[in-house]
């Protein structure tokens, strides 16, 4: 390595001639070809590069891909060597050779050695700067990730906890609806009624399984207390819990008239009891089914807004984006905010950075 070659860089400005040739003592002039790797992201940062000659480009892996941040070309851009100060010293980027040129390579504990030598009061400085800078970096990404993680867990939380207290109450109900349902099978079976009869009574229960209203509170209430009237005049036991669910599919006291006048003789409770469990137990369970769906589309969105299991730069569609953060925000969008979407469907997948 020639002196005079390193004293024409103005790195090295400062340096005496004797210092320059115990640098160049422990250096390597090592030449490079087109395409080699001389260090890796990620390593030990225990060389110092100095280029002396050519260019180098410094490339870092984002998710499965590679992208190029930067090109040395200027004699006396450096690169790595942080482990002379810094025992976890790492390259954040890969650096390749991008043309032929050459490079002066360092060791570690050379270069510490000779910087303790020529300014000892510079490397504790920088290795107290390395150290308090990763103490506070290392402090502060902690802090943002848990607060992060508070922010999400907190959202999913808020919007979570609607559909599943309402999965929990329609299973606590299916219970009771479910022996509800084997008692008043049970009634119809000592009443006895023949098999044209159960036939005639499944018939009007898929009928008003079927059957659906549109009617405004106020006449539901009326139907109820008109339902509950004609139950009661039949002598069918509890008929405040009966009447709901058929007055909720719009049947009224004409329709119960039809089913006795189809089904002739026979105690009237147990068939009206069957056909109003069988309601109510289809109503629970699609209860169940919703609320449980809402479940999975929030886990859907929590993934989405997440990026959880993707790569950093994707295709990416904007609205699904969009809508999956407005999920997590919902929380603090209730009675401040009114969201108005207006998305183009036009508008094409792009690749970003989605996180």
């Amino acid at each position: 390595m020639d002196v005079q070659e390193l004293r024409a860089i103005a790195l090295f400005d400062g340096l005496s001639d004797e210092q320059l040739g115990s640098l160049a003592e422990v250096g390597v002039d090592h030449a490079f070809a087109p395409g080699e790797e001389l260090f890796h992201e990620g390593a030990p940062a225990d060389v110092w590069w100095v280029l002396l000659e050519g260019s180098i480009t410094l490339h870092r892996q984002l998710g499965s891909e590679e992208n190029q941040l930067g090109v040395m070309s200027s004699p006396g851009q450096w690169a790595g060597g942080f482990a002379a100060w810094d025992d976890y010293g790492i390259y954040h980027a890969s650096g390749r050779g991008a043309d032929q040129g050459r490079v002066l390579r360092v060791a570690a504990p050379d270069l510490r050695r000779l910087s303790m030598e020529w300014f000892a009061f510079g490397v504790h400085f920088i290795e107290g700067l390395a150290n308090t800078v990763r103490r506070i970096e290392t402090t502060a990404r902690q802090r943002e990730a848990l607060v992060a993680l508070g922010t999400l867990a907190a959202g999913l939380a808020h919007e979570i906890n609607n559909p599943a207290s309402a999965a929990t109450r329609a299973v606590d109900a299916l219970q009771t609806t479910s022996e509800s349902l084997m008692e008043s099978l049970g009634g119809l079976a000592r009443a006895p009624i023949t098999a044209e009869q159960f036939v005639a009574r499944d018939a009007h229960r898929q009928q008003a399984t079927a059957a659906s209203s549109d009617l405004d509170p106020i006449d539901a209430a009326d139907l109820e207390e008109e339902l509950t009237d004609w139950l009661s005049d039949h002598d069918v036991e509890e008929p405040w819990l009966l009447a709901p669910p058929l007055a909720a599919r719009g049947l009224d006291a004409a329709w119960c008239d039809h089913v006795v006048e189809v089904l002739g003789d026979g105690p009237v409770g147990p068939g009206f009891e069957w056909i109003a469990s069988a309601l109510t137990l289809t109503d629970l369970l699609g209860e169940v089914k919703e609320a449980t769906g809402r479940v999975s589309e929030l886990v859907a969105a929590v993934r989405s807004y997440s990026q959880l299991d993707r790569a950093s730069v994707q295709l990416s569609d904007i609205t699904e984006g969009l809508e999956s953060t407005l999920v997590m925000l919902g929380h603090k969008l209730e009675g401040h905010v009114q969201v108005v979407r207006d998305f183009d469907p036009a508008v094409p997948r792009i690749e970003v950075m989605a996180g």
